[in-house]
């Protein structure tokens, strides 16, 4: 899965739920992102497996809803 798929999902979901997504800061190896005060750090590849995609969706749980990407 293409990192900016993951990152375009979390933003959609943020806007329809009325919750802040901003970039933070870009730092060495990751992206920083702040989702409504929780920081998500993104990894910058191009691609990454879905495994990591669906880590990255977990650590949005706690502002989005449980299982929010199903």
């Amino acid at each position: 899965m293409r990192t900016r798929e993951v990152i375009k999902k979390i933003k959609a979901e943020a806007k329809a739920k009325g919750v802040t997504w901003e970039f933070v800061r870009a730092g060495a190896n990751h992206d920083v992102y702040s989702l409504g005060g929780t920081i998500i750090p993104i990894p910058r590849h191009t691609e990454m497996g879905n495994n990591m995609a669906r880590v990255i969706w977990k650590e949005c749980e706690g502002q989005l809803g449980e299982g929010w990407w199903r």
